[in-house]
């Protein structure tokens, strides 16, 4: 990686005191090639994406001088850390620094394959961490409140689950549970199932919470309750009431604060920040996206499986080639 990005230095400045226009690169790939026959990534595709590459961080007009200087003293061990093909896809989606900086850390802390990578930044993380509207400035001290704020994404993104229109709340929560690594994918690093329909017994009753986890870089137990509907401001009262729950019959001592996530179909930002603001208890309260169920005469238009695979193979040929 540190040889690309010399490379890539190396061709912006000699690009900038070439006397010929389209075949610089052209040529600098040929003659690489014929001087290291045995080393591959010298194929002009790739020394496109290396000068590009390196012109994404190190863009004078863009970040300035002084700031470009910072960038690649601070972050450039981070970009070292990461596959090159994983860097490639970062800078083909991503619009700023900033952005792509925010991929390349997730990468390294979380070890993303391509694939997830490219999912992670197709369903827009960077936009969605930490929109959801909560109560933790007030209910956690810092830097816990900080964190918390970042754990929740608003909207979270159920893309991989097709449901008929008329689904319930335990069809929802079924269904999730049904593709729990891409459900924990998506809520984040760090979260550990714990259960569904959880039994918590208070005074004469039982309550039964939709989903428990414990988050395990906070180190404390979360709360998600699931609504198929728009919010409303009772939906923070019961939630409030299974925090209390969890804080009281599970949590232990080495616990932090029990924190409660509601995710629902839709909401009103006024209506939650009013339903929140006295509620003493961490929460955060977030919207939900999944795909509907196609109707059939737009599952003829798309491709096939055996299609997919077939170009999938197609990207892993081209790519063995450089």
């Amino acid at each position: 990686m540190e040889f690309y990005w010399e490379l890539g230095s190396d061709i912006v400045e000699k690009q900038k005191k070439a006397k010929w226009g389209s075949g610089f690169l052209k040529q600098i790939s040929k003659d690489l090639m014929s001087e290291f026959p045995d080393v591959k990534g010298f194929s002009l595709r790739n020394l496109k994406y290396i000068r590009q590459w390196y012109l994404f961080y190190f863009q004078e007009n863009v970040i300035g001088q002084q700031a470009a200087a910072q960038l690649a003293k601070q972050s450039l061990p981070q970009l070292f850390q990461i596959p090159w093909w994983h860097n490639v896809v970062i800078i083909s989606k991503c619009n700023s620094v900033e952005e792509s900086l925010f991929y390349v850390n997730k990468t390294v802390e979380n070890g993303w394959s391509r694939s997830v990578l490219t999912h992670q930044i197709e369903s827009k993380l960077y936009e969605r961490q930490g929109k959801a509207i909560t109560n933790f400035a007030v209910t956690l001290p810092k830097p816990q409140s900080d964190l918390a704020g970042q754990l929740i994404k608003d909207p979270y993104n159920f893309d991989f689950l097709t449901l008929t229109e008329d689904y319930n709340e335990r069809e929802l929560e079924r269904a999730l549970l049904d593709h729990i690594t891409k459900f924990l994918l998506e809520l984040g690093s760090g979260f550990a199932f714990v259960g569904k329909q959880k039994a918590l017994q208070v005074g004469e009753r039982d309550f039964f919470i939709d989903l428990l986890f414990y988050h395990t870089i906070m180190h404390c137990f979360i709360v998600v309750e699931l609504k198929t509907v728009d919010f409303e401001p009772e939906f923070a009262g019961k939630l409030n009431f299974y925090v209390k729950a969890v804080d009281e019959q599970i949590k232990t001592g080495n616990d932090k604060p029990t924190i409660g996530i509601l995710i629902c179909k839709s909401k009103d930002k006024t209506v939650v920040e009013y339903a929140l603001s006295d509620i003493y208890k961490p929460m955060g309260v977030s919207e939900y996206q999944l795909i509907q169920t196609l109707p059939e005469e737009l599952k003829a238009n798309l491709p096939s499986i055996e299609q997919i695979e077939a170009e999938f193979e197609k990207v892993e040929n081209d790519e063995k080639e450089l």
